[in-house]
């Protein structure tokens, strides 16, 4: 028989593929630290077609983004799921939709990667992701609760970090030019006081990472990753 032992089964609902295979790679890779060779936490996923969720998005519709979010979650609690994760910052701004109507507790990605940029001792965060989120309070909200400061790119600056994202990123789709531009990008957050950057996209860490950043990075995906294995061990 395997090695077991007792954890509280992950549900992860998904919106883009990439995000949440990372995530769900992540459970399982660092999962073997408490779990022993091969082991991992017992995990779920569900994810609508990442289309159903751009057009809500496209219409500002978070109602009928939480809608998606709640159909998988109810799936995840009779998957035997006992908490959830969305490996996806930009839908995180549905939450105050989902949360009064959902079957299970969820862990915030962003308040996440708050707490480990308070616990590094960062004091002004570079925010980046899709521009429904780098326009959005998600982030903002996180960081001014435990004292930090964000900082937004410019709006060019988020049309094209949020087409590489949504052209590029979401189909693993990695380039040079898209390396450099957010290389520029970053440089400019450290110019204007920013002492690390979050990556604010599950997709970003598969372009930028602490190597390649001007500036120290802040991995949403693995970061939530990490709290859910912490969640998942805990009595």
């Amino acid at each position: 028989m395997p090695h077991r032992i007792t954890s509280h089964p992950i549900g992860i609902v998904a919106c883009s593929a990439e995000g949440a295979a990372l995530c769900y790679r992540t459970i399982c890779a660092e999962g073997e630290a408490a779990f022993g060779p091969h082991g991992h936490p017992d995990v779920a996923l569900h994810g609508h077609s990442l289309a159903e969720y751009v057009v809500c998005l496209e219409a500002g519709d978070w109602a009928g983004v939480a809608a998606l979010m709640l159909s998988s979650a109810e799936k995840l609690a009779a998957a035997g799921a006992t908490f959830l994760i969305c490996p996806d910052n930009t839908i995180h701004q549905a939450m105050p939709w989902v949360l009064p109507r959902s079957p299970l507790p969820w862990v915030s990605i962003a308040e996440v990667v708050a707490e480990e940029a308070e616990r590094r001792g960062y004091r002004r965060l570079g925010v980046t992701g899709t521009r429904w989120l780098v326009a959005g309070d998600v982030y903002p909200k996180a960081l001014a609760a435990r004292g930090l400061e964000h900082y937004r790119p410019s709006d060019a600056e988020r049309d094209e970090i949020g087409r590489i994202i949504m052209d590029e990123l979401v189909r693993g789709i990695v380039t040079p030019e898209a390396l450099a531009y957010g290389q520029g990008v970053i440089t400019r957050m450290a110019a204007a006081g920013c002492d690390a950057v979050i990556l604010g996209c599950t997709e970003l860490p598969l372009l930028l990472d602490d190597d390649t950043s001007p500036l120290p990075t802040l991995d949403s995906t693995r970061l939530l990753a990490r709290a859910a294995l912490r969640r998942a061990c805990t009595p």
